[in-house]
């Protein structure tokens, strides 16, 4: 959605995956390293950023004229997944770094998306009120919401 969105705006088109964490061959990029790229890509004018992390919105949030949150069903997350891994296995995907090819998911990410909506999204929630309680927030809760605010906007 970012991309198309950067796409339909002349937007700059940013993703945490691919700019800020990770590294050549799925290294972890470190955490300070991490913050400084993410302020420098904040600082720019009209971007769409890709990607979540609760842990660095008191940077992100702030700079934000609006958050768009594809907040899916975990059984919706969970295909996407699996269509992502179909159509991508072994390459790498735009919004992913080079030299990080997709893989199978690992039982921590599935993890995750299982558990996104009682572990992680109450994070989420109280981060975007900490750090931007202006900023308007659009949630989606379907692709066929996501698709026709993209149509609409």
């Amino acid at each position: 959605m970012a991309l198309a969105l950067a796409k339909q705006y002349s937007l700059e088109y940013q993703s945490i995956d691919r700019d800020v964490r990770w590294l050549t061959g799925w290294k972890v990029r470190d955490r300070d390293e991490q913050r400084q790229i993410l302020s420098e890509l904040v600082a720019r004018n009209r971007w769409v950023m890709d990607g979540s992390g609760a842990s660095t919105f008191d940077i992100r949030v702030p700079r934000a004229d609006l958050i768009i949150w594809l907040r899916l069903p975990r059984f919706t997350s969970l295909l996407g997944v699996a269509r992502r891994v179909l159509k991508n296995y072994g390459k790498v995907r735009v919004a992913m770094a080079d030299g990080c090819p997709e893989p199978f998911p690992d039982r921590e990410f599935l993890s995750y998306i299982w558990n996104f909506e009682r572990k992680s999204a109450p994070a989420f929630v109280s981060q975007i009120d900490r750090f931007g309680p202006t900023v308007p927030v659009v949630v989606c809760r379907s692709r066929k919401e996501a698709t026709r605010l993209l149509a609409e906007s």
